[in-house]
C-alpha cells in the first residue's frame, strides 16, 4: 500500500481511508470513525491557491498546536500534571480529535446523525453556539481553543449534502448576531457546496499535501502517537483513549468498569497504532 502510494498509483484520500480501516476505524462505529486531517488554513481569501504553501495547515503539528501560541500552554499543563493516585499518565489534551460527539456535531444536519445527535443531547439540539454553522468558524475555534482539538472526517471530501440543511431543521440563532443556522457558511473562495468539496478535495491532492501528508500520518497512525515521540511532538491524549491502556475485565467493581466503558466509548479513541 506504502509503495503504491509513493507510486502515486493511489490517491491521498485512498491511503487515508485504507490506512484507517487497517488502524481499526469503520463507519460502523462512531467511536471509531474514519480520521481526516484539516488540510488548509485559508478560509477568508476570494480563491484559493494551492501553489502557495502559505494555505495549507503545518501538518507536523497537532491540530490543538496548530497555532504555535499554544504550544507552551500544552507543554506546561503535561509537565505540572500529577495524578496522585497514579492511574492518569500525563497528557496534553483532555478531549481527543476523534469522537463520537464530534462526528455528530459535523454530520447534525444528516440523518441519522441528526437523531443521534438529539439523543445525545438529552432530547434537543444543543445551543446553536456550539453547533457547526461555518467552515471558517470552525477553523477559527481551533485557532483560538486549544481545547477544540477536532479533526475532520472524509465526508468533508466527497459528500456536499452535509453542508445542507436539506431537512429544514431548526437549530435555532447564534447569539451575537441572531442569525439563523442553517446551511453550513462556505469560505469566501467556494461558490457552492458542490465547489467547496471539488476544491477541498483538490487541496488534499495537492503537490504541497502530498509532500507532508506523512508527517500528519506519523502523528495519528505512526510513531509520534505514544512514547517520547508523542512527548516531543506535543501529541500525548488521555491515558484511556490508547489501545490496551485499560485492562477491563481486571476491574471487578461493576460500576467502575461501567464508567470507564462509558468514557472510552465517548471520549475518542487512537486508531492502533501501524
Amino acid at each position: 500500500l506504502l509503495q503504491k502510494w509513493v507510486v502515486r498509483e493511489i490517491s491521498n484520500f485512498e491511503y487515508l481511508m485504507q490506512l484507517n480501516t487497517i488502524a481499526g476505524r469503520t463507519y460502523n462505529d462512531l467511536s471509531q470513525y474514519p480520521v481526516f486531517p484539516w488540510i488548509l488554513r485559508d478560509y477568508v481569501s476570494e480563491t484559493l491557491d494551492l501553489t502557495d504553501p502559505s494555505v495549507f495547515r503545518d501538518l507536523s503539528k497537532p491540530i490543538g498546536v496548530a497555532n504555535e501560541r499554544h504550544a507552551r500552554d500544552v507543554k506546561e499543563k503535561y509537565e505540572s500534571f500529577e495524578d496522585p493516585t497514579g492511574t492518569v499518565d500525563k497528557f496534553h489534551y483532555g478531549t481527543h480529535y476523534s469522537n463520537a460527539a464530534g462526528v455528530m456535531h459535523y454530520l447534525i444536519r444528516t440523518e441519522p446523525f441528526t437523531t443521534l445527535h438529539i439523543q445525545l443531547q438529552s432530547g434537543r439540539f444543543d445551543c446553536s453556539d456550539r453547533q457547526f454553522h461555518s467552515v471558517p468558524a470552525a477553523w477559527q475555534a481551533r485557532m483560538e481553543n486549544p481545547v477544540d482539538v477536532k479533526e475532520l472526517i472524509p465526508e468533508f471530501f466527497y459528500f456536499p449534502e452535509f453542508l445542507e440543511n436539506q431537512n429544514g431543521f431548526d437549530l435555532g440563532c447564534l447569539q451575537l448576531s441572531n442569525e439563523q443556522v442553517g446551511d453550513v457558511v462556505l469560505p469566501r473562495w467556494a461558490r457552492s457546496r458542490e465547489d467547496f468539496i471539488y476544491q477541498h478535495r483538490k487541496a488534499l491532492e495537492s503537490e504541497y499535501v502530498s509532500a507532508h501528508l506523512h508527517e500528519w500520518i506519523d502523528l495519528i497512525f505512526g510513531y509520534k502517537q505514544r512514547g517520547p515521540a508523542a512527548v516531543e511532538a506535543l501529541n500525548v491524549f488521555y491515558y484511556c483513549t490508547y489501545e490496551g491502556a485499560v485492562d477491563l475485565d481486571a476491574i471487578a467493581d461493576e460500576t467502575q468498569r461501567k464508567a470507564l466503558e462509558g468514557i472510552i466509548s465517548n471520549f475518542g479513541q487512537t486508531p492502533c497504532q501501524l
